[in-house]
């Protein structure tokens, strides 16, 4: 019989999420804790590939998932050159089962709702704008306090509280994120009936894509080479991205010409993470963006979190010795993230190319290789995770 009773599970973002419903469905009690005193996600898109969405898939939350959303049920992904003439088209595969769709795009207000009704349904305490204090591993437990001066006993504590991890800071020291060389706007409108697949647009060092995120919404998201302390104005976000991108003509220019308002942009640089060492400390351990965040190109961040809840909840479910338990789940979980961090830093760069020439040949190889990279990949993706 397993030895876990209680896990404190820290942030309440996908990954947070997604443990404290698959420990509760292993019979393990978690406890949320969310330093927002009012929980609200980012208001843009998120696309999860079938991987993730087979995770969704086992933690019981898969067909309100689809019915928040939108799911591609062929897969197809056409890619354009930035004036609007086609490239080629992939075809992303399925994992999972039949029920399974290739690629779902939502809302990250509409994930969070569903994860937050199954939180509710399995009966997690959460506990909204409170802090982690101070974790101390005793040994046979972690005691932790919070910022409302009690004190927890846990048999294990897992800190999924993102790239910018409180928790990894508390164990490991100031280990910064390290910047791409990238950053990304987004932008939320209106889904033309017209437009009915996820779109890939390349440019000379940018990229935009398109991908519906329900019946009638659709997110922008567009990626460009950027300095590491590059500032924008808020109050010009708008301006800046049309400018940016102007030269995206076809599908991009009807939705980029919407574009009037600040706050109808969000601009984030791309940041990554790799934890240089085991993700655990005795009984406490990091998994998602605190451990491994990756640049989106492949659009596997949330994906990577949501295997990491999986497969950490299941191997709590028959540990007998914790410690041992969490640095198994590093061996287990660490080829695979480093491997999508990689093939999604190797995208980024040759998005980012900025030699019109080069871009020229890239898109033409894409036209022989294009199909061949995804089935690879996904190849990869399928295994056992």
């Amino acid at each position: 019989m397993h030895s876990t009773k209680s896990v404190l599970v820290i942030g309440g973002g996908i990954a947070g999420a997604a443990l404290a419903i698959a420990l509760a469905r292993e019979n393990i009690e978690p406890t949320l804790v969310e330093k927002q005193a009012v929980w609200q996600p980012s208001s843009s898109g998120i696309f999860v590939y079938a991987n993730g969405l087979a995770a969704l898939d086992r933690i019981g939350v898969l067909a309100d998932i689809l019915d928040a959303g939108w799911s591609s049920e062929d897969g197809v992904n056409p890619y354009y050159n930035a004036d609007g003439t086609s490239i080629v088209s992939t075809v992303y595969p399925r994992i999972g089962g039949s029920h399974v769709p290739p690629i779902l795009g939502i809302k990250r207000s509409e994930m969070h709702r569903v994860l937050a009704a199954a939180l509710e349904s399995h009966r997690v305490p959460i506990r909204l704008g409170t802090v982690v204090e101070q974790i101390d591993d005793a040994g046979d437990h972690v005691s932790v306090a919070f910022s409302d001066g009690s004190v927890g006993r846990y048999d294990a504590v897992i800190g999924a509280d993102g790239i910018r991890s409180a928790t990894r800071t508390k164990l490991y020291g100031a280990i910064e994120p390290s910047f791409s060389g990238f950053g990304v706007w987004r932008s939320i409108h209106r889904k033309p009936a017209a437009i009915t697949n996820k779109i890939m647009m390349m440019g000379v060092g940018k990229r935009l894509g398109i991908m519906p995120i329900s019946n009638d919404m659709l997110y922008v998201f567009a990626t460009a080479n950027e300095t590491k302390d590059r500032y924008y104005d808020p109050a010009t976000l708008h301006t800046e991205m049309v400018a940016k991108f102007g030269e995206f003509e076809g599908p991009a220019a009807p939705l980029l010409a919407e574009i009037q308002r600040p706050e109808q942009v969000l601009y984030t640089a791309v940041e990554e993470m790799r934890l240089p060492m085991p993700w655990n400390k005795g009984r406490t351990l990091l998994i998602g963006d605190a451990a491994h965040a990756s640049s989106p190109f492949m659009g596997q961040g949330g994906a990577m979190a949501l295997e990491d809840a999986v497969v950490l909840a299941e191997m709590l479910g028959q540990a007998t010795d914790i410690p041992a338990c969490l640095a198994a789940f590093y061996e287990r979980r660490v080829e695979r993230c480093t491997f999508v961090q990689e093939e999604s830093r190797k995208v980024g760069e040759r998005g980012g190319q900025e030699d019109a020439a080069a871009c020229v040949r890239r898109n033409e190889g894409m036209k022989l290789n294009a199909q061949a990279a995804v089935d690879s990949f996904y190849t990869r993706m399928a295994e056992p995770i």
